[in-house]
């Protein structure tokens, strides 16, 4: 079996773009200096923050509502029933 024409096709295809993950490293601190911003005006009230984080199994990013003291969240975008895609658990 002549495996040379799969190992340059292989070495042939592109390394993931560094580009593309420096462009997604701005976007974030970008929207971190947002959030800063934002909590430094009081927006929400002095007991209440916005955080961005990113979803532990879809990697997408959230912005929430954080209680300053009890670090409740108070609402979360996008909400977490369109996260797990399950429309069992739409509000009502």
């Amino acid at each position: 079996m002549d495996t040379k024409s799969v190992d340059r096709s292989i070495s042939a295809l592109p390394a993931a773009d560094a580009s593309t993950e420096q462009k997604q490293v701005e976007e974030r601190r970008e929207i971190v200096k947002a959030v800063k911003a934002i909590n430094e005006t009081e927006l929400f009230g002095e007991n209440y923050e916005l955080t961005f984080v990113l979803d532990r199994e879809t990697h997408r990013p959230l912005l929430r509502i954080i209680d300053r003291q009890t670090r409740e969240v108070i609402r979360q975008l996008p909400p977490e029933y369109t996260l797990r895609g399950s429309g069992a658990n739409l509000p009502r």
